[in-house]
């Protein structure tokens, strides 16, 4: 029996001696991971989220920028400001005002629209401008901060500067549709009868300040959507860095 037992001890420590567990685990499970996010730099990611931003820019300005990308959109169609927005239940019910007022608020809604199309057509260089000096934090928890993170960080640093350097060119658009002569009419009309009306003050509009939100809004609204198909659609991912970043999230 004892000389037995001493070949089956002697086969233990043969299968131990065998068995090398991994010092350094965590180590050792990384190596388990793909390669290309074993291999991510924080600064890699970093461009990365900003080219997937500079490709949501491109198709948004082409999108929007195209003929009817405001004025044939349910989502963006622009309506009047809010203040003759507002007017405007009354100027209908009033035979008088409807009858001269409502063609002129029909083709001024046209005009904002139109130039609307024609300031995110300007609109590509100076976003992609934003999204290119823009410092990125924080950039793999950016990356895995699920839909929209990425449109969401862009818009928190850089909205009211990119609405500064937008304003000329929406103020350009709205010159080459010629704004004025279908607002001032407008406006001269309601302040001629804002007692009529149920208003106290003349309507002072900044329709460059209105115009230059809801294109900005709009945008950030398609780089987002853009951002998400680059998330979920490998087909999407059409540069290396792209499929590097965004196959690691």
């Amino acid at each position: 029996m004892r000389t037995l037992l001493l070949p089956a001890v002697a086969l233990a420590f043969a299968c131990h001696a065998q068995v090398k567990l991994p010092l350094n685990v965590p180590k050792a499970a990384s190596a388990l991971l793909p390669k290309s996010a074993a291999a991510l730099t924080e600064s890699e990611v970093a461009e990365g989220l900003k080219e997937a931003l500079v490709s949501g820019v491109k198709s948004g300005s082409s999108l929007l920028g195209a003929a009817g990308g405001f004025a044939q959109s349910e989502v963006y169609r622009l309506a009047l400001p809010p203040e003759v927005a507002d007017l405007e239940t009354k100027i209908n019910a009033n035979p008088v005002l409807r009858a001269v007022l409502k063609p002129q608020l029909e083709q001024l809604k046209a005009k904002l629209n139109e130039g609307a199309e024609r300031a995110a057509a300007k609109s590509f260089p100076i976003f992609r401008e934003a999204v290119v000096g823009m410092s990125v934090r924080d950039a793999m928890g950016i990356l895995k901060g699920g839909s929209g993170s990425a449109t969401r960080y862009l818009r928190s640093e850089t909205e009211q500067p990119l609405q500064t350097a937008f304003r000329p060119a929406v103020q350009s658009a709205l010159d080459e549709v010629e704004i004025a002569k279908f607002w001032e009419p407008v406006a001269k009309a309601i302040n001629q009868n804002k007692r009529l009306l149920g208003r106290t003050e003349d309507i002072q509009t900044d329709l460059v300040a209105y115009v230059n939100q809801r294109a900005t809004d709009a945008l950030f609204r398609e780089i987002a959507l853009q951002e998400d198909r680059i998330r979920q659609d490998p087909v999407q991912r059409t540069t290396e860095l792209l499929r590097k970043v965004f196959a690691a999230r």
